[in-house]
């Protein structure tokens, strides 16, 4: 049998493997169909950053668009991920380590993107850079990232990209001004909190609070806005 070049070969392999990536997040994204902590703490931050005003928002890494179903009316959602669930005209199917963000060339009030970075192996300042490019001049840009540094970490093995918190924030601020950076939840174990007091006092708490975040915060959310473009 005769044998492809190796460069037919390599790509072969590579489509193969990306296939296999994609069918990976089409079922691992159904863990997320419905509303959750994490996603609810989400909601009342983009709340908040909407004010009640007409605007659009790009969710990146929407998984199956859960939070869609969560916004106000006001809020105009288009969401973009490696494996979309139900195609819509307002989401779009696409591998966003491999190809830039965007959106039909559309700018956003608001960008989201919440347990994506974790995923994004070495190309993270860059898709910081892309997503700077998308937003509007008075946008924000809502990010979490896992506090790897945890008494207790966890590593998932689809992680490619683990680093601190402070060098997170470090990347971020290279690209976007850090209005807030705060935990989303505060846990022994990492993982978000599971009893419904617990649960309820972590939703409004939005506090770093010194020597026990570095160690307790499972998540962090960080509310950025564009940098002016540089005189000159």
């Amino acid at each position: 049998m005769s044998q492809l070049p190796d460069g037919q070969t390599a790509a072969a392999g590579q489509a193969a493997a990306d296939h296999t990536r994609q069918d990976f997040w089409r079922k691992e994204n159904l863990n997320f169909s419905k509303p959750h902590y994490r996603l609810e703490k989400a909601r009342r931050i983009i709340e908040k950053a909407a004010g009640g005003r007409e605007c659009t928002l790009l969710d990146v890494g929407c998984g199956p668009a859960t939070l869609m179903h969560m916004l106000p009316p006001n809020v105009h959602y288009y969401g973009i991920d490696i494996a979309i669930q139900r195609p819509a005209p307002n989401l779009l199917e696409a591998d966003i380590v491999k190809a830039p963000i965007g959106f039909n060339g559309i700018r956003f009030d608001i960008v989201h993107a919440q347990g994506i970075f974790e995923y994004v192996g070495d190309v993270q300042s860059r898709k910081f850079a892309e997503i700077a490019g998308l937003l509007k001049d008075d946008g924000v840009f809502i990010v979490s990232y896992w506090n790897f540094s945890h008494r207790n970490p966890q590593d998932y093995f689809a992680h490619t990209n683990i680093q601190t918190i402070a060098e997170f924030r470090d990347d971020l601020s290279r690209h976007f001004t850090v209005d807030r950076f705060f935990p989303a939840s505060h846990n022994f174990h990492q993982h978000w909190p599971g009893h419904k007091l617990t649960q309820a006092i972590s939703m409004h708490v939005n506090l770093n609070i010194p020597v026990i975040s570095p160690r307790l915060a499972v998540e962090y959310f960080a509310c950025c806005s564009a940098r002016p473009p540089r005189a000159g």
